[in-house]
């Protein structure tokens, strides 16, 4: 299956050089077209991309006023549709080292399976320790629990999750398509879980990549920044009163009774 990949940088210049650069070495299967989105004016970042040969269709997005992550994805998603529109659409995070080719399995999976929605890797941190990329629905209880009272969630083998984050997706296009990618009422924060819950309330499944590893050095610029905290509690609560997570939650509730 052919892929499209899109990757927004608000700044992140160096990484997304250094991403892009590791993506062009990846042998089979090789990506068709790479989207990178600015989303802050980057003269120096842009010159560069456009001085060098890629093995993919490079092809930029400059924005001319900042946008969410969600909408950024969709645009991008939106812009390979008027394309081709590849079969395979992957979200990728600028901070990612890749350590193999990850897209290989994760292609296989969806070839071979056409209930599942969207594929992830595992991802680790510098160390090789297993990042908390994978998590339960978030409700008020758990988070209370997790950062208030030192108690982490954690996943078991057996359990698949209820969400993923979106520092690395691959996306089926219909799968995509037909939730309506990221909700774009959330401008940071919380758009990975609402995706993931209206991809599996419609039927897809979300599947983990047992094997394939990518790094990937997580900021959580909410416990740092008071601007980013607030943005994250104010996606929660967009969150917590969204049909999306009641259904969700009902869901869940009655597979388990």
């Amino acid at each position: 299956m052919d892929i499209t990949v899109s990757i927004v940088s608000h700044g992140h210049g160096a990484q997304v050089d250094a991403l892009l650069r590791q993506l062009q070495t990846l042998d089979e299967p090789r990506l068709r077209r790479v989207i990178v989105t600015l989303n802050l004016p980057e003269p120096a970042l842009l010159e560069g991309l456009r001085e060098r040969r890629w093995p993919f269709h490079l092809e930029i997005i400059e924005n001319a006023v900042p946008a969410g992550f969600g909408a950024n994805h969709n645009r991008a998603f939106e812009h390979d549709g008027l394309r081709d529109g590849r079969p395979l659409f992957a979200v990728l995070n600028p901070d990612l080292r890749l350590h193999a080719n990850p897209f290989g399995a994760m292609a296989t999976m969806l070839e071979g399976d056409g209930r599942i929605g969207a594929v992830y890797p595992v991802q680790i941190d510098a160390a090789g320790g297993r990042q908390d990329h994978e998590r339960l629905l978030p409700t008020p209880a758990r988070l209370l629990s997790r950062h208030l009272l030192r108690r982490p969630i954690e996943m078991s083998e057996e359990r698949p999750p209820d969400w993923v984050n979106a520092a690395f997706l691959l996306l089926r296009r219909v799968a995509y398509a037909r939730v309506g990618g990221f909700d774009e009422g959330f401008h940071m924060y919380c758009e990975d879980v609402d995706l993931c819950l209206r991809l599996q309330l419609d039927g897809w499944r979300l599947e983990r990549a047992r094997g394939v590893l990518v790094e990937h050095a997580a900021q959580r610029a909410s416990r740092r920044q008071a601007r980013h905290l607030l943005w994250h509690v104010a996606s929660l609560w967009r969150l917590w009163r969204s049909p999306s997570w009641q259904a969700y939650r009902d869901w869940r509730s009655r597979g388990e009774n």
